[in-house]
């Protein structure tokens, strides 16, 4: 049988009154969501069914089978992703920037963060994205940043392009930027998704509405900033990383 976009609604609608029934009767909000959300189909098929193994002996042993991000410093040139290449990217150019917090509202400072999104038209840079729109020459769609004394961060981007995954028939994702954010090591890594104001996909996507809590979803949503808009150049978005506590924003590993 194949899994309408209704029947996916229709399971989104559920979880959430369970959810809302479970929170009148006293329960604590769910800041992260689960690990298996029905939905969201692959995260019944992939999500850990054991506890984490705990790495023996030198824990630096860890970091020699992390990946390596680039064999030179991060550069100011790194964080505009319209200047990559020697053509200019098609598609809505856009600046994002934020803060990285802690939960205290203070500043993480000197962190990586990293981005990569599919390009206006939808599509990713990348031999797994088959979906048939067209690439994008001018366009590799990743960049990295450091973040500053303040603990912000900026981009320079174009806005991309929603696209299909087969979760269900007729599935789309609304538009969004996947952020990576490290600590003192690789394994601190915490990668989450920024969305854009005002999406008519965010009913109907099971990944962001995995995050059940209302308030925990919309901080997810980055706000339109006109002041951070540059004149004759791109528009502006605001959206500040909070690392942990009552107010963190999502990861996709979960809590």
């Amino acid at each position: 049988m194949t899994l309408t976009q209704r029947d996916i609604d229709r399971e989104i609608a559920d979880h959430r009154a369970r959810y809302t029934a479970a929170r009148t009767a006293g329960a604590p909000p769910e800041h992260h969501p689960r690990r298996d959300y029905p939905p969201y189909r692959s995260s019944t098929l992939r999500h850990p069914l054991r506890p984490p193994v705990a790495a023996g002996g030198d824990p630096e042993a860890v970091e020699l089978s992390g990946p390596v991000f680039g064999s030179t410093d991060v550069a100011p040139a790194d964080s505009d992703l319209t200047r990559r290449h020697p053509g200019e990217p098609l598609g809505e150019r856009i600046t994002v920037s934020g803060r990285l917090l802690d939960r205290r509202g203070r500043p993480v400072r000197g962190q990586l963060v990293e981005i990569w999104q599919a390009n206006a038209s939808g599509r990713y840079a990348h031999q797994l994205d088959q979906h048939p729109a067209p690439l994008d020459p001018n366009f590799t769609g990743s960049g990295r940043a450091l973040t500053g004394d303040d603990g912000g961060y900026l981009f320079t981007t174009v806005r991309p392009g929603a696209y299909p995954w087969r979760n269900h028939d007729n599935a789309w994702r609304p538009a969004h930027i996947h952020f990576s954010v490290f600590g003192t090591a690789f394994t601190q890594r915490l990668v989450t998704q920024m969305y854009f104001p005002g999406d008519p996909l965010f009913a109907h996507d099971p990944v962001l509405q995995s995050v059940t809590d209302p308030a925990a979803r919309e901080r997810l949503v980055a706000a339109y900033d006109h002041e951070r808009s540059r004149p004759e150049w791109s528009l502006g978005y605001r959206w500040n990383i909070v690392l942990d506590g009552p107010d963190a924003t999502w990861i996709e590993e979960g809590r």
